[in-house]
């Protein structure tokens, strides 16, 4: 495995490689399962695959965890090596950002939801980015988690509506054993919070069965916050309901529902998700 710093000498590799599929996988680093099997899925089906390692300082707030953000190069190297990864791209803020251009990316309405309404800004970031690394990389392909989906929702979004030539390829939430979804902010929790993360799954599972015998989203709701109010000391920040991808109010042309949730515990924010498919309930 090649790993890069630069902007010119990561084209300079891929144009040497232009006439071979690309798959992309962006990420911020201290790689866990989740991201090894978006790297396995690339591996699979591209001939060349390229992973980004950014901290991205775009997406986080003023009072939100940038310099806590765990990082671990040397695992993550090691890691990527062994999943077969041709290159790895760990540009610094100042390879990435290295004037203030004035110009900015706006998310729009999608971004006024779930994460983005305590988070204002963050998906506008979360673009900014994400616009670079595919210009830079001019990926086939790009692997992302379905544990984001918000995120997911607005980057699929985003490449249909300006034409981007790139394929966004959906990957399942990874968890562990006991159902917790698998995330680099794992690691903040103490060991009893690790303990009740596990019924943010609970949680998103009894809302699932709940609409599916009653078919009222309300009532789902409120068993599901019950659920964690009652076995955990986090806080919520939200338990939502909403068609995916286009995070609308549930209606009878809905195909699909996403149950959402995001929970402050004393120095990790977790999020979660289930998305169903009407059609097959």
């Amino acid at each position: 495995m090649k790993t890069i710093q630069t902007i010119n000498e990561l084209q300079h590799f891929l144009q040497n490689n232009k006439n071979k599929s690309i798959g992309f996988v962006p990420t911020m680093g201290y790689l866990h399962e989740g991201h090894l099997t978006l790297l396995k899925k690339a591996r699979l089906e591209n001939d060349v695959v390229v992973m980004s390692i950014f901290v991205n300082p775009a997406q986080f707030g003023p009072n939100e965890d940038l310099d806590r953000y765990p990082r671990d190069i040397e695992k993550d190297t090691e890691l990527a090596t062994a999943e077969g990864v041709d290159v790895l791209f760990a540009p610094t803020a100042e390879e990435m950002y290295p004037f203030e251009s004035g110009i900015t990316i706006h998310a729009g309405t999608l971004s006024t939801k779930l994460c983005g309404e305590s988070r204002p800004g963050h998906f506008d970031g979360v673009l900014k980015v994400i616009t670079k690394l595919f210009h830079i990389v001019q990926p086939t392909r790009v692997y992302f988690g379905q544990k984001d989906a918000q995120q997911l929702a607005i980057i699929e979004t985003f490449v249909q509506a300006y034409n981007f030539p790139v394929e966004i390829i959906r990957v399942p939430t990874v968890r562990e054993i006991d159902g917790l979804a698998k995330s680099s902010r794992n690691v903040f929790l103490s060991d009893a919070e690790r303990a009740e993360a596990t019924h943010l799954y609970k949680a998103l599972s009894s809302a699932m069965e709940v609409w599916e015998q009653t078919n009222s989203v309300e009532e789902a709701i409120s068993k599901a916050r019950l659920l964690i109010e009652s076995n955990t000391s986090g806080k919520i920040d939200y338990f939502e309901a909403l068609s995916y991808p286009d995070l609308q109010p549930i209606s009878n042309h809905t195909e699909q529902i996403l149950f959402a949730t995001a929970v402050f515990f004393e120095k990790a924010r977790l999020i979660d998700n289930i998305i169903v498919n009407v059609k097959e309930v």
